[in-house]
């Protein structure tokens, strides 16, 4: 052999489930943790918080159906078809202990489904900028932010994800932190078919009257500018939870890994701390 570098090949994993082949990774050790992400976004956008989570856990993460190196299958895809996609890595991952859920935004209703669905596959659930559903139970984005879609359309790669930055982040959060998080997602722009076969799962879907047969101990966490699910339908989904705790971050908007990068790992660690060794209660009928 010569002193030259060798060439190691990586397999990458993925589960096929309903008609999509999902990609998925995980990175550390220890108890389980699933990370589920939201509308239009890939795992890249977990970035900031895998090394915190990996150094003692072992985290598992996927790009949804229609985003990243997951297929992009016809549609609309339910909230409850992309639960089962999740679950599908799950099994594939051979978790079979009760893991911690996280989901953001869209990912929080993925979340919100696996757990009313398999209560006794999950121990604990953080849920991040999201809603149960029913918008009109709560306040609606605030659309004055929103690019007109035309502009949206025409605009291509990192151009598309600048025209909603005052959208999704709050309007103190440096221009940096924000470039670092198109700089992530660079690789991986989704297609419009994509990300409209999920936002229809959205609109389609409530968790509402279900949220009381939760007996899992819940984290529900919100920015106090999230323009796109503002902080009155995180309120909602923490009253309809028995025993959910609520949690407002200032100067944050929808995405708060990246308004309040130090705080909300801050809050992760006291949140995992809190549900540390508790087990699946029974769900209530």
């Amino acid at each position: 052999m010569n002193g030259g570098p060798s060439l190691v090949l990586k397999l990458m994993p993925y589960v096929t489930h309903r008609g999509a082949r999902i990609y998925w990774e995980e990175h550390g050790a220890g108890d389980p943790i699933l990370l589920v992400m939201g509308l239009s976004f890939t795992l890249e956008m977990w970035y900031r918080i895998v090394p915190f989570l990996s150094a003692e856990h072992r985290v598992i993460l996927l790009d949804n159906r229609g985003v990243g190196r997951s297929n992009v299958p016809r549609g609309p895809y339910s909230i409850g078809l992309m639960a089962e996609d999740a679950m599908a890595v799950l099994d594939a991952a051979s978790v079979t202990e009760p893991a911690c859920l996280i989901g953001v935004s869209m990912g929080g209703m993925i979340a919100q489904e696996m757990a009313l669905r398999y209560p006794e596959r999950f121990g604990a659930m953080m849920l991040v900028s999201t809603s149960c559903g029913a918008l009109y139970r709560g306040r609606w984005p605030n659309f004055r932010r929103v690019p007109r879609f035309r502009r949206w359309l025409e605009a291509g790669g990192e151009a598309r994800d600048r025209t909603f930055i005052r959208f999704l982040y709050a309007d103190e959060t440096p221009r940096e932190r924000i470039e670092e998080d198109i700089r992530a997602r660079a690789n991986f722009h989704p297609t419009l078919r994509g990300v409209l076969s999920q936002l229809c799962g959205i609109l389609c879907w409530s968790s509402y009257s279900r949220l009381p047969r939760l007996r899992l101990p819940v984290w529900v966490i919100h920015g106090d500018q999230d323009h796109v699910l503002p902080p009155e339908n995180g309120r909602i989904v923490a009253r309809r939870i028995p025993g959910a705790e609520f949690v407002l971050v200032p100067q944050a908007g929808h995405i708060l890994a990246t308004d309040q990068p130090e705080l909300t790992l801050e809050i992760l660690g006291r949140f995992l701390a809190s549900v540390k060794g508790m087990q699946p209660a029974e769900p209530r009928l």
